[in-house]
């Protein structure tokens, strides 16, 4: 086995690893909790509604089929396939190594496996060219897509992240509130989404967005200016996304 076709069958192993961690995280409990039981001990405003991280299922069933893709004999000599390199098994490891953090509540730790999976996705990202209009229709919606939704649930991660960390060593946000730093990081991650949209017609990545921010309003219904500034950003990167569409050419 050569070490293109070794690196690809090493893709698809580390990511079912990962998505059988991810699963047991939660059937056996992993220090006695949940994953969202972790979730539920921080006060933090930037964090969605349950029902949000349903978005999982989505990613793991888009990078399966990218893992499976890059595996088709027809794709051995693709070089495009070939740049994402080891950094998608380092994504994976990452990924894994989190759940067992976050549960044993190393919290310093998850920040940064989370930011060394934000890393590996966003070189990924870069090494593809996603959004560029040379990859075929089935490469886009299998290996671009997938990418493209995962980072953009990675970046809205990372910042409930570094939320919670902070919380866990005491910070309360001061001089700000709480809430207004809640507003803040709406506001860069809206920035990030519309650039996306508007650089990289990235659609999958600003979809993702949408769809947090609108959990985080139905989640933080409870504090107005969170809820409704998470609304009103929706709506901006939601307009991102209809701006960077593709025109149709009159007849």
């Amino acid at each position: 086995m050569n070490r293109s076709r070794l690196q690809r069958v090493v893709n698809l192993v580390f990511l079912l690893v990962t998505i059988t961690v991810n699963g047991l995280a939660n059937a056996l409990r992993i220090n006695g909790q949940t994953t969202a039981e972790v979730s539920d001990k921080f006060a933090v405003y930037f964090v969605p509604a349950g029902y949000v991280f349903a978005i999982w299922g989505v990613i793991y069933l888009g990078l399966l089929a990218f893992s499976i893709y890059q595996l088709l004999p027809s794709q051995s000599g693709n070089p495009r396939l070939g740049r994402v390199g080891w950094w998608f098994a380092i994504g994976c490891l990452a990924n894994a190594a989190w759940i067992f953090c976050w549960h044993y509540e190393v919290f310093p730790a998850t920040l940064m496996l989370m930011l060394l999976l934000l890393a590996s996705l966003i070189v990924i990202y870069r090494r593809l060219g996603a959004g560029r209009d040379t990859a075929s229709l089935v490469e886009k919606l299998v290996v671009d897509l997938p990418f493209s939704i995962y980072l953009g649930w990675i970046t809205v991660a990372t910042v409930a992240n570094v939320t919670d960390v902070l919380y866990s060593m005491g910070w309360n946000g001061a001089p700000l509130s709480p809430e207004l730093w809640a507003v803040i990081m709406l506001v860069i991650a809206t920035g990030l989404s519309v650039s996306m949209s508007l650089r990289h017609r990235n659609i999958g990545y600003a979809a993702v967005i949408v769809w947090a921010f609108v959990g985080i309003a139905v989640k933080q219904s409870g504090t107005s200016l969170v809820s409704w500034s998470a609304i009103v950003l929706a709506a901006v990167a939601a307009a991102g996304i209809v701006v960077s569409l593709p025109k149709r050419r009159p007849a």
